[in-house]
């Protein structure tokens, strides 16, 4: 979630300072807990959505709970529900969730000294998401960049499955969860992510390629089916960037 800290602050939270000085010295400090913290609240508040839509989809109260603990990832938890509500088949979800996640590969590539081994290696792997990332990478030290990981990372393990199941509840009260708008929480936030992104040309014409893919076989083709199409754009992204290097 760079783009959030860009979007909200203007800056990253490596950018902050005290008295024109980085932040560094103890692995968690003031700053550094201010930041992480609206992140972890922000991702509950999408968890609220979540559990809402989830229950008033069809899915029992317990199943946005569970799945917001055994898989911790947002946009396929999203994903697969949509799709299983929209009357879309099971493995379609599956594969659109599992596409979605594919993005964790590089980022295990990019912090793996802050997973630890063994047991601890394989918590650190599942707490892994956009935002730990992001903490860990915009701190200098070593000890920081776990500091900065693991909190947020527990903290997402918290405020997340809360969310959900607080969703649950609501969602088991309020019936029309359109009347509040909480079915266009999550679309709105991951717009509001990628925006900064577009500035970019040749993920701009690729991401548009996508959409336009996708929008054109959606009366078409069984639901989430498009989604999965839209990834044949993606070559297009290597030419425009390739193009952009000979320049």
């Amino acid at each position: 979630m760079r783009s959030f800290w860009r979007t909200r602050y203007g800056r990253t939270p490596s950018d902050r300072s005290v008295d024109g000085r980085p932040l560094n010295g103890r692995p968690l400090d003031g700053p550094l807990l201010r930041d992480i913290a609206p992140v972890c609240l922000a991702v509950g508040v999408v968890g609220l959505s979540y559990g809402a839509v989830a229950v008033t989809s069809g899915f029992d109260g317990w199943f946005p709970v569970l799945m917001g603990v055994l898989v911790l990832a947002a946009s396929s938890e999203f994903l697969f529900v949509g799709i299983i509500a929209a009357g879309g088949s099971p493995i379609a979800a599956l594969l659109a969730g599992l596409l979605v996640n594919v993005r964790h590969l590089p980022f295990g590539l990019a912090v793996p000294d802050v997973l630890g081994r063994g047991w601890r290696g394989a918590l650190g792997a599942h707490l892994m998401n956009d935002e730990t990332v992001v903490f860990a990478l915009a701190q200098d030290e070593p000890e920081r960049k776990r500091a900065a990981y693991w909190l947020c990372g527990l903290g997402i393990l918290v405020c997340w499955p809360a969310g959900a199941a607080l969703g649950a509840l609501l969602g088991s009260v309020v019936r029309d969860t359109d009347a509040l708008g909480l079915d266009a929480m999550f679309p709105t936030v991951i717009l509001a992510l990628i925006l900064p992104a577009l500035k970019d040309r040749p993920l701009r014409r690729t991401t548009l390629a996508a959409a336009a893919l996708a929008l054109t076989v959606t009366p078409f083709l069984p639901t989430g089916l498009p989604v999965l199409l839209a990834l044949a754009a993606l070559p297009l992204f290597a030419v425009e960037t390739r193009k952009g290097a000979t320049r």
